[in-house]
């Protein structure tokens, strides 16, 4: 995916978990931060951080600018945009180098249960369900999801699990936003639940996956 218009900033601080204060050619600017999650390792005080201008959107707005990547030393631009992972795997599952080859049907937020899968499509015969997970926290050159509880992720992963007994080809993807990054661990300290259930899910047949991405400034796309 690419990002029509970007500018570079300085972030500032961030007073709550939607907006950040940035420093734009000497001016501040409360932005958009486009990711709920903590953060807390990349977005340091006189960080880069690029934001999408949405100057010209027709749809009403308080902030003109959304936070979407941050410079993290010794690794690079980490793309933060929560909304990015949804679109980059559904341009990655209808592109000639996706894994999955032959679909003939593909709908996104597809309701399963009592919960609502990222994707839902068909090889034939095959149905397969996939959710899919951004993971922007490394650690010694290793990912780790998540960076917050997340007891929505946890609900999925016991979907799937079920989803399998009823002869669904399962998967969990870990869209790796990053670069430099290869595989993900569950994140046992902050939210063990996670970690249990990701365990249990695997034992029960669902398949992991882990994207690792090209990011620029102005564009995230899975290699």
């Amino acid at each position: 995916m690419i990002y029509d218009r970007v500018v570079e900033a300085r972030f500032i601080e961030r007073p709550n978990r939607f907006v950040a204060v940035v420093e734009i050619e000497g001016r501040r600017e409360v932005v958009h931060v486009k990711n709920t999650g903590r953060c807390k390792e990349l977005l340091l005080p006189g960080a880069k951080v690029i934001l999408s201008d949405s100057l010209g959107s027709k749809i009403p707005r308080k902030t003109r600018y959304d936070l979407i990547a941050v410079w993290k030393k010794n690794l690079g631009w980490v793309n933060i945009d929560s909304q990015a992972p949804n679109k980059v795997v559904q341009e990655w599952l209808l592109s000639p180098h996706s894994k999955f080859k032959k679909i003939t049907y593909l709908k996104p937020e597809y309701t399963y249960g009592k919960s609502r899968v990222d994707f839902y499509f068909e090889q034939g015969k095959k149905k397969v369900l996939l959710e899919v997970k951004g993971c922007t926290l490394e650690i010694d050159g290793i990912g780790y999801f998540p960076d917050a509880p997340t007891e929505r992720g946890v609900k999925h992963l016991h979907e799937l699990a079920q989803a399998v007994k009823k002869g669904y080809e399962c998967y969990l993807a870990f869209v790796i936003a990053m670069p430099k990054v290869q595989k993900v661990l569950p994140n046992k300290n902050t939210h063990l639940e996670f970690a249990e259930a990701l365990a249990k899910a695997k034992k029960a047949g669902v398949k992991v996956l882990y994207l690792t991405c090209f990011v620029a400034p102005n564009e995230l796309r899975i290699l």
